[in-house]
């Protein structure tokens, strides 16, 4: 995106609405970021930003999709600790244990009497199976519904809605169906997961509600035989995973805030995807500005971090953030997140934040890009990344990234030749400037301000749960 004329300015409280069609949030940049003159303090970050280092290391990681617990995320947390490392940083890796889940190889659906195309999808936590019985319409699968009905024997047309899709295919279950298909509500397929594995959950795909629709009257009269599902190549169980920390201490101790500011990103991508946007550009650029700021005199401790399995639910971030102790949780000023920062062919930057609040990483970004580009950056509710989770224990955050997404999202073409310079460049010249503007010792530093702790868990993924 091209500059716009440096300017300085008292910031315009309004903000753009973004892209994405999602409610921009009204916010005014904190007032003591509002007259700060571009050159003051900015350019002894941007003048060492070289966005070649992001986009090499991009490449680097984009090799091969880095799935959480596997070899290859294992040598992605290699390469960013040995980075780190190289930079003159104190670095650690935060072990931790989850349940990993590999998707079905397989996934086919076929229905005697049926002309059209079905193309089933699974969910997430759904396991392997094969079963050939009749379509029974059991609705919603509500309790209620399914009270009294036996469905021994049969594979259970459900629709969309009311409840979770794991309640509906455990219950389905419960009163003896060997299989489920659900079937979307609206047009369109389901982006589904179960939300956590189960035992008792039986084999499950989804269709859209256009061909759900097409199912339900076409088995009321009497046009459908039996119905096959077959899933293989799932696969389930604990695997070990890692957070990245590096970690660096306020350059005058005598003068230090006491505060701790964090900026992280996800290294882990999902199967299949090379994940060159999602999200070596942002574990790229976390390394890029952990050099940049290195040897920039501080009044507050820094901490860059990466986090594993993130694709999974926020796991990595959530366990780092349930490790933090009172103390540090009430020293936390802000934490900045980088995830898909770099797609050419991605929307808008925006901000998002998870509780639908500004909050001090937000104003001083916006405050930051005011200065760089004339004008704020928009600003979104907006969950499904690693923010969330120091959202939930009360520390203030903050995630960047470009929306709409781009269409190669969690695909195999996720790969470099997709990146845009210009675009890493901007983002790390806004979080850059932002993250020095509160750490600087000219700057008294801001108290950490600690927020309600809350649960988030919708926010986890951008999977629907129900």
């Amino acid at each position: 995106m091209k500059k716009k004329p440096l300017l300085t300015l008292t910031l315009a409280a309004g903000l753009a609405v973004s892209t994405l069609g999602a409610p921009a949030i009204f916010a005014k940049p904190a007032e003591s970021q509002q007259t700060q003159p571009f050159n003051v303090f900015d350019k002894k970050v941007l003048n060492k930003i070289n966005v070649d280092n992001i986009y090499n290391n991009i490449d680097y990681l984009a090799q091969t999709p880095r799935v959480a617990g596997t070899e290859a995320e294992q040598n992605a947390i290699r390469f960013v600790k040995e980075q780190f490392e190289s930079y003159g940083y104190k670095t650690e890796l935060q072990e931790f244990q989850f349940y990993g889940y590999t998707a079905p190889t397989t996934v086919e659906l076929s229905i005697e009497g049926y002309e059209g195309e079905l193309n089933p999808l699974s969910f997430t936590y759904g396991m392997d199976g094969n079963v050939t019985a009749p379509l029974e319409y059991v609705g919603l699968a509500t309790a209620e519904e399914l009270k009294g009905m036996e469905l021994t024997g049969k594979i259970a047309l459900v629709q969309r809605g009311s409840i979770s899709f794991a309640e509906k295919v455990l219950n389905a279950a419960a009163a003896g169906a060997e299989g489920v298909i659900i079937f979307n509500n609206a047009p369109g397929v389901i982006n589904g997961t179960l939300g956590a594995p189960n035992d008792n959950y039986v084999p499950v795909v989804s269709v859209t509600g256009e061909v759900g629709q097409a199912l339900k009257k076409a088995l009321e009269a009497g046009e459908l035989g039996e119905a096959t599902i077959n899933m293989e190549g799932a696969e389930g169980g604990m695997r070990t995973s890692h957070n990245v920390i590096a970690t660096k201490a306020p350059t005058n101790k005598n003068k230090a805030t006491g505060g701790i500011v964090a900026l992280g990103a996800h290294h882990d991508s999902v199967a299949g995807a090379p994940g060159a946007n999602d999200d070596a550009s942002g574990t790229a650029m976390t390394l890029e500005l952990a050099r940049v700021l290195k040897d920039i005199p501080t009044n507050t401790e820094l901490r860059f971090i990466t986090f594993g399995a993130e694709e999974l639910g926020l796991i990595g971030s959530r366990y780092y953030a349930s490790q933090l102790s009172a103390e540090e949780k009430n020293r936390f000023v802000g934490y900045f997140n980088l995830d898909m920062v770099g797609s050419r062919d991605a929307g808008h930057l925006v901000i998002n934040v998870a509780d639908g609040e500004p909050n001090i990483v937000s104003d001083t970004s916006q405050a930051s890009s005011a200065r760089l580009n004339g004008e704020p950056t928009p600003l979104e509710l907006g969950g499904s990344s690693d923010h969330v989770s120091f959202t939930e224990v009360g520390v203030p955050a903050a995630s960047f990234i470009h929306r709409p997404l781009e269409p190669w999202y969690h695909t195999p073409e996720d790969t470099i030749d997709k990146i845009s310079k210009e675009k890493l460049q901007d983002v790390a010249e806004i979080v850059g400037t932002a993250i020095y503007d509160l750490v600087r010792p000219e700057n008294q530093g801001p108290k950490a301000n600690k927020g309600k702790a809350q649960k988030l868990p919708h926010l986890y993924s951008e999977q629907q749960s129900k």
